[in-house]
């Protein structure tokens, strides 16, 4: 059952085609607070526009722990950037604006989703087992860090405990580009290789304050990146996956001994394409390495950024040429790289852009839907066959 906190008696029939016919209007915070506790049954709050941002932050805040299953999803006339941080910070997982029942539609359905999910996680950090997606292209340039700390961000503010780690251990963007100031990284944990638990992780990890999400950045000095051994990465994956919903794996453009480590931990793994033919065939040689490796083709999704470039290619194009499908087509924005150099996910900044919509279609389409358990009875991984080869 839905909660609708508004003080506006005809919001029932404004919001009915979004929110569905299960909807119980209240007008006051406190009645809210108490239907929660009184009613198991109630999975999600939407908060109406008019309803004072300061009071709608603090009903999540207070709910994240007491019911942290329940989603809220909060309405606004205008979005805006610095009330959508304060939201964020709250609990509430996403921010609407009021007048687009599509866009709250979509909200609603994702939070009853993550509400699902959650239920077998009520025991807390230390009970999940994370889908692990590795981001990877062989080609730099292409927007893999933006796509990676985009998806990461946005699986962060929907309420989901995720960890994004910054492979590129010589020139990794993922802390500049979320605007991170770590006083640690991966570098510290390479004394506690071979014995890394749970709270060894959580002292090298950067909290991005806006989503919650967490960050294992690259170190500052590309020098420190051969003191990092590969074994590591799997240490990292192995401890994470009980204590995260997702981690996200952000990689230089090579087949490094990390990349290979991170392959053989992932239940998916993202390529990135661009309508350019050094991107084109330097992927085709990695799908062909993969396929030479065996590993599952339902365990990868080919995604193909700036799709809408008019550079004389098609997407059709990449598609013969790679002989794979496309999953999820992102096009081009100048708004992207504004909000690179911001440091803010542009899925949360301007979530109604082509390019947030696209990138939330490949999280619900392609990661949501993951099965971790079918992936890893697929075809047979084996990367240390490529590593026995170097």
């Amino acid at each position: 059952m839905t909660i609708l906190w508004d003080t506006d008696p005809a919001a029932v029939e404004k919001y009915r085609y979004a929110l569905g016919a299960d909807l119980e209007l209240i007008q006051t915070g406190p009645r809210v607070s108490r239907a929660l506790e009184e009613n198991r049954a109630h999975a999600l709050v939407v908060i109406g526009p008019d309803i004072d941002l300061e009071s709608a932050c603090e009903l999540a805040d207070l709910e994240r722990i007491s019911r942290p299953e329940v989603g809220v999803v909060l309405l606004r006339h205008r979005l805006e950037v610095t009330a959508l941080a304060q939201a964020l910070r709250s609990g509430i997982r996403e921010v609407v604006q009021a007048d687009d029942s599509p866009a709250l539609a979509d909200a609603v359905r994702r939070s009853l989703a993550l509400t699902a999910q959650l239920h077998g996680h009520q025991a807390g950090p230390g009970t999940r087992d994370a889908k692990v997606v590795t981001v990877f292209s062989a080609k730099g340039g292409v927007g893999k860090t933006t796509l990676s700390t985009n998806v990461a961000a946005y699986l962060a503010s929907t309420g989901a405990r995720t960890l994004i780690v910054d492979l590129d251990l010589m020139f990794g963007d993922v802390a500049i580009s979320l605007q991170l100031m770590p006083t640690s990284s991966i570098r510290e944990l390479v004394a506690m290789s071979g014995h890394l638990d749970a709270q060894g992780l959580a002292s090298a990890v950067t909290v991005h304050e806006a989503t919650g999400l967490h960050a294992l950045t690259a170190p500052d000095d590309p020098g420190e990146a051969e003191r990092v051994p590969a074994a590591l990465v799997a240490e990292i994956v192995r401890v994470a996956k009980p204590e995260y919903d997702y981690v996200v794996i952000d990689t230089p453009p090579s087949f490094t001994e990390h990349v290979l480590t991170a392959f053989d931990a992932s239940d998916l793994t993202l390529l990135i394409a661009t309508l350019d033919i050094p991107a084109i065939k330097n992927l085709r040689v990695a799908i062909n390495t993969l396929d030479t490796l065996g590993t599952a083709p339902d365990a990868r999704s080919i995604v193909l950024n700036r799709s809408d470039a008019k550079v004389g290619l098609s997407s059709d194009d990449v598609e013969h040429a790679l002989g794979a499908p496309i999953a999820v087509s992102i096009p081009n924005n100048i708004a992207v790289p504004a909000a690179t150099n911001r440091g803010v996910a542009i899925v949360l900044s301007d979530p109604r852009s082509p390019v947030a919509v696209a990138m939330r279609e490949l999280v619900d389409t392609e990661i949501r839907q993951l099965s971790g358990e079918q992936l890893r009875n697929g075809a047979k991984r084996n990367f240390g066959l490529l590593r026995g080869r170097r």
